[in-house]
């Protein structure tokens, strides 16, 4: 139990505390608008390229980037198509089936010699 001139002290240390609170809060200003972003031009040589094109009854969309072919979307007259990814980069390619997707994974070439 508290005597009464320590109810007292505390009381004052309580107000004091508060009254300091609301003095030391920041004078807020607005921040400055963001500038855009510089513009970028594209290079066309990083696009990809897509040629489709008919092979027997499938029809074929070839992708490729400066020239060099890295996928294939295989589509026969049945209409399930299924995709021909070089996931390695050495020209063999791999068949992946659209009824299980895999996860896209960010594969880009950063430099090359």
């Amino acid at each position: 139990m508290l005597s009464k001139n320590q109810g007292w002290a505390l009381a004052l240390m309580l107000c004091s505390g508060l009254a300091l609170a609301q003095a030391k809060q920041p004078v807020l200003e607005p921040l400055p608008e963001v500038p855009p972003p510089p513009a970028m031009a594209m290079d066309p040589d990083l696009e990809p390229q897509v040629v489709i094109r008919k092979q027997g009854e499938d029809t074929v969309a070839e992708y490729r980037i400066q020239g060099k072919l890295y996928m294939m979307k295989v589509t026969p007259p049945h209409g399930v198509p299924y995709y021909l990814i070089d996931t390695k980069g050495d020209g063999s390619f791999s068949r992946i089936d659209n009824a299980a997707p895999m996860p896209s994974v960010p594969m880009w070439v950063l430099h090359s010699w």
